[in-house]
């Protein structure tokens, strides 16, 4: 063998060296490829999952309806106020039943305070005229 050979062989056994490190650091590049739209793969579908959650396209839909926005919230206000009305009249009640029965109790302290509650509440309604 020539030194022209040898030095073509050294040349060619260097590129497939340098080829073969090539492929090798493909391979890891293409694993790491893969692992890094794997996890991204599962961050959008984390999103996704969260989007649906909220319920953004309902609300989209919603706001392209603006009769049905509307309708809808005098639904909830009329519910909401007379749930609310309920609400304080059964507690106005079961602070008035309370305070009779506390009243017939007759305890000093107690006693006199809603004695006065009661002279007041008179007082005012003797007072105003209609």
């Amino acid at each position: 063998m020539t030194a022209r050979s040898r030095r073509r062989q050294g040349i060619s056994r260097q590129k497939i060296n340098e080829g073969e490190a090539a492929i090798a650091a493909d391979k890891s590049a293409t694993g790491n490829q893969a692992e890094k739209l794997n996890r991204v793969e599962k961050l959008i579908h984390a999103v996704s999952k969260q989007m649906e959650r909220t319920r953004i396209a309902d609300y989209a839909l919603l706001l392209n309806k603006p009769w049905r926005l509307l309708w809808l919230n005098l639904i909830s206000g009329i519910s909401r106020g007379v749930g609310i009305a309920l609400g304080f009249t059964f507690f106005a009640a079961t602070i008035i039943y309370v305070l009779q029965v506390l009243g017939a109790l007759n305890l000093p302290i107690i006693g006199d305070y809603i004695a006065d509650i009661v002279r007041i509440v008179q007082r005012q309604l003797e007072l105003t005229t209609y």
